[in-house]
């Protein structure tokens, strides 16, 4: 292949990766809110109120931050295997 039309081919993959990259992002922020929602029922399930700060744990645990997410909520009273398995379902 001669080199000039090797940097038009270059150029064309990656404009293609990169629009695959911006169309699949989208995809995996619409993931979040039904993960916090998945934190909160494995608490009722395990005879726990949800409270604001259980809300903002589920967040952090939704976004990846597990130590956060299982710190805060043992902050609030609940179990290591509780917040454990309530961050776990947040991601």
């Amino acid at each position: 292949m001669r080199p000039s039309a090797r940097i038009p081919s270059i150029l064309a993959g990656l404009v293609l990766a990169a629009g695959s990259t911006l169309i699949a992002a989208p995809a995996a922020t619409a993931a979040a809110p039904t993960s916090i929602q998945d934190c909160q029922q494995y608490i009722v399930k395990h005879g726990k109120q949800v409270t604001e700060g259980v809300t903002q744990a589920c967040y952090q645990g939704s976004i990846g931050n597990q130590t956060s997410c299982v710190s805060s909520l043992e902050a609030v009273g609940l179990s290591a295997d509780i917040s454990g398995g309530a961050c776990r379902a947040a991601h």
